[in-house]
């Protein structure tokens, strides 16, 4: 992963460029400083107002002397993606799996533009998380959010800006906390909530608890960011998390005990690792194009999975246990069976940008693999992987989540101007109820 302090920053794509990006002209525009409060003002878009018509973001194309259609396509000539191997996503794309587009799985439900969701690092995209249909945990520069879809309401459950130290007692715990934690990513679930900082941070609080249960500083190397965090649960029932870190190291944290369990260490920056469903098997992905399967009692890899052509940022699990994704800053999605690893069952091919976020559902019908930004992209897995939905808007992507019922797919939009929370709704048939009429 690239280094924090010379990261390659997103805002260069902000959207705050209406004036300026998507209108050259701008300043030639007889328009007031009333008006221009008028184009940025936050005001959410609902189901119905898209319906009619309007942009789900907000934003005036009407009063912009560009169109969405013209603004889309010069986004996607002058996006420059990140590479760490040099015209990856032209050599990846010679294989990719051919899709039919146009699908609606999720069906738009609002943009709520009162919250807003940050990124730190530009290259770490897991900053949104859904624990229910409603309910929503998402950073915000220094601020740890709860977000209510249903009362429309934001609670702040965790602020990093001062100082955070841990109100409980534990050996392992790093008693004096920490200041002004930089947060890169984020995981809730089972009740817990895992933060890592980008000097190797782990911020541990159960929200069902005050105060803050546990920390740790995994490792005090220079660029020890903390990539990805995993909750789970083991096969005895005991709470626990893995943290993948630039260090090279996979680690496993016991929420029961509040120690480090077990340390895996691999060749290069590991980016992202996941648990597979019966907890046996983890995919471990990083700073090299090739990723491994490793046995999660002790490490040692089971099998390489080779195919993507530059660094990877994103794993996830189908939950039938062997099906498993990766996403790569080569633009694609690849799917791999555990049973045969020697090449990819569907290779998913995004529009611009790296794939830095992947989300199954529970129910594994549906995949969701979300670019940098604009775009999200959303495939039934029953097709194999060829029906597609995607979901276009503007603006840098936080994170993705589906909710553990699958009704609902939030996602985090990151920019000055149209930053927002999106929300989508599983889309239900109906049509049988028509006979009851």
């Amino acid at each position: 992963m690239a280094d924090f302090v010379d990261a390659y920053m997103a805002d260069e794509y902000d959207m705050d460029i209406l004036e300026d990006d998507m209108n050259p002209d701008f300043d030639g525009i007889d328009i007031g400083i009333e008006d221009l409060d008028q184009l940025t003002k936050a005001e959410d878009t609902s189901a119905a107002q898209a319906r009619d018509g309007k942009d789900i973001q907000g934003i005036p194309w009407e009063r912009l002397s560009v169109t969405r259609q013209k603004y889309r396509k010069t986004r996607l000539c002058q996006y420059k993606n990140y590479e760490n191997i040099p015209d990856s996503g032209e050599a990846a794309a010679k294989n990719c799996t051919n899709t039919e587009k146009g699908s609606s799985f999720y069906t738009f439900r609002r943009n709520s533009r009162s919250v807003r969701s940050t990124i730190l690092h530009f290259q770490l995209r897991n900053l949104v998380w859904a624990t229910s249909k409603h309910d929503v945990y998402l950073l915000s520069n220094y601020s740890i959010s709860h977000w209510s879809s249903l009362t429309g309401s934001r609670n702040e459950i965790l602020n990093v800006k001062g100082h955070v130290a841990p109100s409980e007692r534990h050996p392992e715990s790093l008693l004096e906390g920490f200041t002004e934690t930089q947060v890169s990513t984020l995981a809730v679930k089972e009740r817990l909530l895992v933060a890592g900082g980008c000097q190797g941070e782990l911020i541990c609080k159960h929200l069902d608890r005050p105060g803050v249960s546990f920390c740790s500083r995994t490792t005090y190397i220079e660029n020890a960011i903390t990539n990805a965090v995993d909750i789970y649960r083991s096969s005895s029932g005991a709470l626990r998390f893995m943290a993948s870190n630039n260090d090279c190291g996979v680690r496993d944290f016991d929420m029961e005990r509040y120690k480090l369990v077990q340390l895996f260490r691999y060749l290069w920056p590991v980016n992202h690792s996941s648990l597979s469903p019966d907890g046996k098997l983890v995919a471990v992905v990083g700073d090299d194009p090739n990723g491994l399967l490793v046995d999660s009692s002790n490490g040692r890899t089971i099998g390489t999975v080779k195919g993507h052509v530059d660094y990877s940022f994103a794993s996830a699990w189908h939950p039938n246990g062997v099906t498993f994704a990766t996403g790569n800053q080569d633009k694609t999605c690849r799917i791999w069976d555990t049973r045969n690893l020697s090449e990819s069952v569907a290779v998913l091919k995004g529009n611009l940008g790296s794939v830095r976020s992947i989300r199954f559902t529970s129910d594994g019908r549906y995949i969701a693999m979300a670019e940098p930004a604009d775009f999200v992209h959303i495939y039934d897995t029953t097709t194999g992987y060829k029906k597609e939905q995607e979901i276009d808007f503007f603006g840098e992507i936080s994170g993705i989540s589906f909710s553990p019922d699958t009704e609902s797919l939030f996602i985090g939009v990151w920019d000055r101007t149209y930053g927002s929370l999106l929300e989508y709704g599983r889309t239900r048939d109906y049509s049988y109820l028509d006979s009851l009429l």
